[in-house]
């Protein structure tokens, strides 16, 4: 009636949650278990810090030891190739 469609690729699907269960065992383990914050304020501020890390200065074995930010940035870079090279006319557009 909504239009809400299930995200699972079929019932019980382990692979659709994979990503996220091992972003948030790698936040519980390597941040939030070892700091045992006191209040919220802490654990905003200490988790933010830790995603900044996560993403922009920690290799990822999976990432062929490169961060989630090289993995984006590099992924930008072969887009904006791509569409210079099917659309010259939008080069000036697509630099950084």
């Amino acid at each position: 009636e909504h239009g809400i469609q299930i995200s699972m690729d079929g019932k019980g699907r382990y692979l659709d949650n994979i990503f996220a269960e091992r972003l948030w065992r790698s936040v519980k383990y390597e941040e939030v278990y070892l700091k045992a914050y006191e209040t919220v304020r802490e654990a905003r501020e200490g988790i933010d810090d830790y995603m900044g890390f996560y993403n922009n200065e920690r290799p990822h074995q999976a990432l062929g030891y490169r961060t989630p930010a090289q993995m984006y940035h590099e992924a930008l870079d072969q887009l904006s190739e791509t569409a210079a090279a099917d659309s010259p006319n939008l080069a000036p557009f697509l630099s950084n």
